[in-house]
């Protein structure tokens, strides 16, 4: 991790402190405790109980809930779990985010797996049993029922979803570049996230936040279009 912050020392003991293991919502049941990564960032307003273990380099957004008390959940390197989402699992069943897996705002996964590369989108359903292939796509606000495969590169959307088409050179372009920045949100957030007091007034000079991240190809083209209407 490249640290470039002048006051770095403490800086990072400040952030040590607020990213102690005792300042996170983490529980264990029946003796069993999370596993966090150190290289992992799990944010402290998120709720980790149980068999949970989040691998090196995720990123687990506030308000997320992964609730290990009935089966496994696992969390490979490089994936993200974003705010509000909600994964468990049941007996005897691991719940697996592989490699690079994105999971959008508000999703739920239960007792499902998603493989390497492949993205949920926010506010969508994964039911048990269900695997998401490697390198696919669910639209958001989909409901992928149980026992459902959506096969390696797919695009699934709909209620019930199902596979659609085959993704593009460029969606799957956007899906990575997407994750790269969930990524290089946990550096970010390891290096520099702590607890302050809100200022009460608006500085209209006051700096920006610095995220130094390329905005998805669609995104620029309609931001491009704006400027020059």
């Amino acid at each position: 991790m490249l640290l470039r912050t002048h006051g770095w020392k403490q800086f990072s003991r400040d952030t040590r402190v607020f990213m102690n293991s005792n300042r996170r919502r983490t529980y264990s049941i029946d003796g069993v405790i999370p596993v966090i990564d150190s290289t992992a960032f799990v944010h402290p307003d998120a709720v980790i109980i149980g068999d949970v273990v989040v691998g090196a380099g995720c990123y687990v957004g506030p308000g997320a809930s992964l609730r290990g008390d009935f089966g496994r959940i696992m969390l490979e390197q490089g994936s993200n779990v974003q705010d509000n989402c909600t994964l468990h699992s049941l007996p005897g069943f691991d719940l697996v985010i592989g490699p690079d897996g994105h999971i959008g705002h508000g999703a739920i996964i239960h007792s499902a797996r998603i493989e390497t590369n492949a993205m949920v989108g926010m506010n969508s359903v994964i039911m048990d049993h269900a695997v998401i292939g490697e390198s696919a796509i669910v639209a958001a606000m989909s409901f992928v029922k149980s026992g459902a495969v959506i096969p390696a590169r797919q695009m699934a959307a709909g209620v019930p979803a199902r596979a659609i088409r085959e993704l593009t050179n460029e969606e799957l372009a956007i899906k990575i570049e997407s994750t790269r920045q969930y990524q290089q949100l946990t550096h970010r957030c390891l290096a520099s996230l702590r607890p302050v007091e809100a200022l009460t007034y608006f500085d209209r000079e006051r700096r920006r936040v610095d995220a130094d991240i390329a905005l998805p190809l669609r995104d620029a083209a309609r931001q491009d279009h704006s400027k020059s209407s």
